[in-house]
C-alpha cells in the first residue's frame, strides 16, 4: 500500500494505492489519527479509487478515523470507492455511516 497526502485549502486528501490489509492498515490508521487528533485537520478526505482490496482491519482503520473525526468535530469523507471497497462496506453494513462522494470535487464542496 502507498499513502500520499495532499493539501487542498483546509482539507487533507489522503490518496491510497494498493491493498489495505492486516500488514498495511496500521500505517493508514496512524496517518488518519495524526491528521484528526494531533493536527486537528478540519477536513480529511480518503481517496480509495486505487484500492483493489480492503479487509476487516482496513475497515476498522476507516471506522477509527470516522470515530476520531466525530470526537474532534472534524469532517471525514471517503471518495472514489473502488468496486471492492464498496462491496466490503456494503457487506459490513457500514456504507451508510460514512460520508461518501464519487469524486474529490464533491467532497471539497
Amino acid at each position: 500500500m502507498k499513502i500520499v497526502e495532499r493539501t487542498v485549502g483546509e482539507a487533507i486528501i489522503i490518496d491510497i494505492t494498493g491493498d489495505i490489509d492486516l500488514s498495511s492498515s496500521p500505517d493508514l490508521r496512524k496517518v488518519l489519527l495524526r491528521e484528526l487528533k494531533e493536527k486537528r485537520t478540519p477536513r480529511v478526505i480518503v481517496n480509495l479509487i486505487a484500492v483493489r482490496y480492503i479487509d476487516s482491519s482496513g475497515v476498522a482503520s476507516l471506522v477509527e478515523g470516522l470515530k476520531a473525526s466525530r470526537d474532534t468535530g472534524m469532517r471525514f469523507a471517503l471518495v472514489g470507492l473502488s468496486k471492492g471497497a464498496r462491496e466490503v462496506l456494503q457487506l459490513s453494513r457500514l456504507i451508510k455511516i460514512f460520508e461518501i462522494h464519487d469524486n474529490e470535487e464533491q467532497a471539497l464542496a
